[in-house]
């Protein structure tokens, strides 16, 4: 809104042209959502503890030690999208439709997530919405979402996948093959942080840093003149999505501050189904899918743990591992939460570099 209201002065009042810079706007994006969050953090928590008297619900087959968790609210995901919805508004260029198109799908795979947690709350079920129904929304809402984008993205990217470390190389996915695809990424990458979601501070931290290098991705993608210089394909005007991302960093960091040991308030699906699916989003836009993969590689294994543990329990009778997601098998073993969260971010800062060194690697 301040871009669209603001620099169009700047011939009459110079200071106004920063509004121009992305660069600016994001600094700013990140200050602002993360101020926001301190602001509104506190009386949010109140309001959620006096609406959920007895808290999320705590598994009974979950790990001994989070027992002591009960009555800790949840929903804690609506700090971030308050404080990134808001910031998003403030900071970013509304005319692009990339940013709207990445603020929607958040929105909506907020909604399910809230849906969810209201479920376990008022129900006291852990189990909430029907997984199945959980998915079809997320695949009709991120199939709108990749079908969006491929009418946004310019004519010879449309319908392509990007391939990391080979320069000037697109697959040809044709429509319905890029559609399924980008509901994979975006579906899987949502899926995937809500699995991790299982300690106090462990999924927001590795998110933060996906932000990170997504934000520097999504703001190099959508610069030409670095585009030619590695190599890459350029979309035009998706480096506004750096915008974005900087206000979920700083919506992150702000909601960490509430997160972290122990725990003040639970993120829920609320939180990350959402911007599992903004990460997602993103990737799709910058043509960057793969290295999502590489960025977000915490979040692979802990998927991949969950599905190598139901596949060898249905087939052998044994588990692979104590308990899955893998952030649990560690705590069985006798890991202290805290050791668990702290080397798992980083592992989760050492492939955000990797991730990171694709773009010159080519």
């Amino acid at each position: 809104m301040f871009y669209n209201l603001i620099y169009p002065l700047a011939d009459v009042f110079g200071p106004f042209n920063l509004f121009r810079y992305l660069t600016f706007r994001s600094i700013a994006a990140f200050l602002t959502a993360l101020v926001l969050s301190f602001l509104i953090g506190g009386p949010l928590i109140r309001w959620l503890r006096s609406k959920q008297r007895q808290g999320q619900p705590i598994r009974d087959d979950g790990p001994a030690s989070h027992l002591t968790k009960k009555g800790t609210p949840t929903m804690g995901g609506l700090l971030i999208l308050i404080t990134l919805t808001v910031t998003t508004l403030l900071w970013a260029d509304l005319t692009n439709r990339y940013v709207w198109i990445v603020l929607g799908l958040t929105l909506a795979f907020g909604a399910v997530g809230f849906w969810d947690d209201f479920l376990k709350v008022t129900k006291r079920n852990p189990k909430g919405v029907p997984g199945k129904i959980k998915l079809v929304i997320s695949i009709v809402v991120a199939g709108l979402a990749t079908w969006l984008i491929a009418q946004a993205s310019p004519p010879g990217l449309r319908n392509m996948l990007a391939l990391p470390f080979l320069k000037d190389v697109l697959v040809p996915l044709g429509f319905v093959g890029f559609v399924a695809f980008g509901v994979l990424v975006m579906v899987g990458a949502s899926n995937a942080v809500n699995l991790t979601d299982g300690l106090d501070g462990l999924a927001i931290g590795p998110v933060i840093m996906a932000s990170a290098v997504f934000g520097f991705i999504a703001y190099v993608v959508g610069n030409i003149i670095l585009t030619n210089y590695l190599y890459l394909h350029h979309v035009p005007r998706s480096g506004e999505l750096a915008v974005l991302l900087a206000a979920l960093i700083g919506g992150g960091l702000g909601f960490l501050w509430f997160n972290a040991p122990p725990a003040m308030v639970f993120m829920g699906d609320t939180g990350s189904l959402a911007i599992g699916g903004a990460l997602g989003a993103v990737a799709v836009v910058t043509k960057h899918e793969i290295v999502l993969a590489i960025v977000g590689g915490l979040f692979v294994l802990e998927t991949v743990s969950v599905i190598v543990q139901v596949l060898s329990y249905r087939w052998t009778g044994r588990r692979v591992f104590r308990m899955a997601p893998l952030h649990h098998h560690f705590e069985q073993k006798g890991w202290a939460e805290p050791t668990i969260v702290v080397r798992f971010w980083i592992i989760a800062a050492i492939l955000a570099m990797a991730g990171l060194a694709t773009l010159k690697l080519r």
